[in-house]
């Protein structure tokens, strides 16, 4: 693991292998009581003869065959190619050679889109020539607008607008990412409005409400998660993501 410092005093370049290499340090951090923000992890390049050249893997993926497809559409978006692809007992054994920037964030992906069942296993190969844009996430992040304490029923009025990483009664404040849109783009929601109560809608009959549970995001997750204008904000207490 190596350290750099940046013209910043409060602000450091740390490169490691692989998120969770990095996602040690900070869940260590996080344990002796600091409190500190972490962007989105960027793969190192390098220029070999003058061609920007990055890190390529090769990803092995067994799953079973009826989310084979799936699986395999999932890595060509991320701009990966088929190398092998044979059955292993009931599984299907696939192998492709991927950068290892469109390994980020893959490994949630997956695992939604074969029910858990995939095994994935990466490892380096070489730098090779940089491979273009790749885009690891379509949907944009719900926003909170205001600080306060969220409300089940403006989470229940909002969840046709995308999945929530909040409970109701949690604290949030402006800027926090809160949840996931349905669409591409970013959207501000307020959640902590409360009803207005008139004589004649009382405060009970709010019982009705009912919120999805939310995503729980694990440290690796959220780091792989954020976008590049995104900050995790890590404490001893929480984890929470934020727009920069």
């Amino acid at each position: 693991l190596k350290v750099k410092i940046t013209d910043s005093e409060d602000r450091f370049n740390v490169y490691g292998r692989g998120v969770l290499h990095l996602s040690v340090l900070i869940e260590t951090m996080r344990r002796e009581g600091y409190e500190l923000q972490v962007g989105k992890p960027q793969v190192i390049e390098k220029e070999i003869d003058g061609v920007k050249c990055e890190p390529y893997e090769i990803l092995v993926i067994d799953v079973p065959e009826e989310y084979s497809g799936k699986a395999i559409e999932l890595v060509t978006q991320r701009k990966g190619d088929l190398l092998v692809m044979e059955p292993k007992g009931d599984l299907q054994h696939l192998e492709f050679n991927i950068p290892s920037r469109g390994l980020i964030g893959l490994r949630n992906n997956i695992l939604t889109a074969t029910a858990g069942q995939a095994v994935m296993t990466h490892r380096f190969r070489a730098f090779e020539a940089h491979k273009g844009e790749i885009n690891s996430r379509h949907n944009g992040s719900l926003i909170s607008s205001e600080q306060g304490q969220a409300l089940a029923f403006s989470l229940d009025r909002l969840q046709d607008r995308g999945k929530f990483f909040i409970d109701p009664g949690d604290q949030v404040y402006k800027g926090q990412v809160i949840g996931e849109h349905t669409r591409n783009n970013d959207l501000e929601v307020n959640v902590i409005k409360g009803k207005k109560l008139t004589n004649m809608r009382s405060a009970g009959a709010d019982g009705a409400a009912k919120i999805a549970p939310k995503i729980n995001f694990s440290l690796e997750e959220s780091m792989e998660y954020i976008k590049d204008d995104e900050y995790l904000e890590v404490t001893p207490q929480s984890l929470r993501m934020r727009k920069i």
